[in-house]
């Protein structure tokens, strides 16, 4: 069995450096791919619900009311639309010009100054969205509690309160989404990016009848093997670095961890899609199957299972079982972890160590499909 040689190795690294400088392909998925991504999901992927088209009909003329019907007015939640007739605020809603509807009834002031019974407000939502519906609720909640509270301290009063509230934000003070967002939208950018990177350039060696002189020479397995990987590696943890910096610097995402984590788990995360990708130009040699099989097998589990967008506790029990064996679910927990919270190992660490195994699974499949023969 021979054994590996450093002198072939670095040759064989400095060819598919080379490679990937006189190949166009490769600049544009390491690099203009992963920007166009970032811009798309950093600037389109939005779960917030904010400026809300809300109606509103004020039938009172107490200074009480008009002062509610400005709150809502001048809330940063809604695009307010005020309505003099109801019958014309329901086919508002009806037609979805507005999400949803406020009615301040005429006898407010006089039922909310005799302090024997509760003023109703009137809030209806449109219920064909259901989140929507919700965040119209739920700001319309947020607003009358903070007016009523203005209220009663302006007349030297204290609102009674069975429980007194006071949420605090522990990891996302801001509560925006883009926070843990563009976060998982790295993982799902750099799983397109490696497997995409690899699953052309052993079928591209195969195509180009390249193949038959390697497998001529001296050249083992191993040092086939990992001069596909390290150049390729270093083009990805170059990405993944621009990709942090963008989500940082240009869309404001705040980054807590530290560089060393970053890279440490950057990298084994990076080494399991560059595996997947080897493994289906090993097995495919054909550079238009194989590519459609990486966007498949990457894109598709980092979108949908990963914990990215979707709940995983909320799927079915088969699901999350499946999420298991996804390399980007564990990516996802720590790229969101080194973001909002920093270097906790209690989550990075039971992270990196089944990234290690899935890393050390697929290049070892790869290399047990490597064979130095012609078929």
């Amino acid at each position: 069995m021979k054994h590996l040689s450093f002198r072939r190795l670095r040759a064989l690294c400095w060819k598919e450096t080379l490679q990937i400088f006189r190949d166009p392909s490769s600049n544009l998925i390491a690099f203009i791919l992963p920007m166009a991504m970032m811009v798309i999901f950093g600037f389109g992927l939005n779960l917030d619900s904010s400026r809300l088209h809300l109606g509103l009909l004020n039938e009172s003329t107490g200074a009480a009311a008009n002062g509610l019907a400005g709150a809502f007015v001048h809330s940063p939640s809604f695009e307010v639309r005020v309505f003099h007739d109801r019958g014309e605020m329901d086919a508002a809603l009806t037609d979805s010009k507005i999400r949803g509807y406020v009615v301040i009834p005429q006898d407010f002031d006089r039922i909310l100054q005799s302090g024997g019974e509760s003023a109703p407000v009137q809030v209806v939502a449109d219920g064909s969205e259901p989140n929507t519906a919700r965040f119209v609720d739920a700001y319309s909640n947020g607003i009358w509690s903070s007016w009523l509270t203005s209220y009663y301290e302006d007349r030297g009063k204290t609102l009674p309160r069975d429980i007194e509230i006071e949420p605090r934000y522990w990891f996302n003070p801001s509560t925006r989404s883009r926070n843990f967002l563009i976060p998982g939208s790295v993982t799902v950018i750099m799983t397109v990016v490696g497997a995409l990177l690899t699953s052309l350039v052993v079928a591209r060696e195969w195509e180009r009848g390249t193949m038959e002189a390697l497998l001529a020479s001296p050249v083992t397995r191993p040092e086939l093997l990992l001069s596909k990987v390290i150049p390729y590696y270093g083009l990805g943890m170059v990405s993944l670095l621009l990709c942090v910096a963008v989500a940082h610097w240009l869309l404001g995402v705040p980054f807590h961890g530290s560089l060393p984590a970053l890279v440490l788990v950057g990298s084994f995360f990076l080494l399991s899609v560059l595996g997947i990708g080897l493994l289906l130009s090993t097995v495919t040699r054909n550079q238009f199957n194989a590519a459609q099989a990486a966007l498949n097998a990457a894109f598709l589990p980092a979108t949908m299972l990963s914990g990215f967008i979707y709940e995983i506790s909320s799927m079915p029990v088969f699901l999350r079982g499946v999420t298991h064996l996804i390399p980007a679910r564990y990516f996802v927990s720590s790229i969101q972890t080194l973001f909002l919270a920093g270097d906790l190992w209690e989550v990075l660490l039971p992270d990196l160590l089944f990234l290690m195994g899935a890393s050390a699974l697929f290049l070892g499949l790869t290399a047990r499909s490597t064979r130095r023969r012609m078929d």
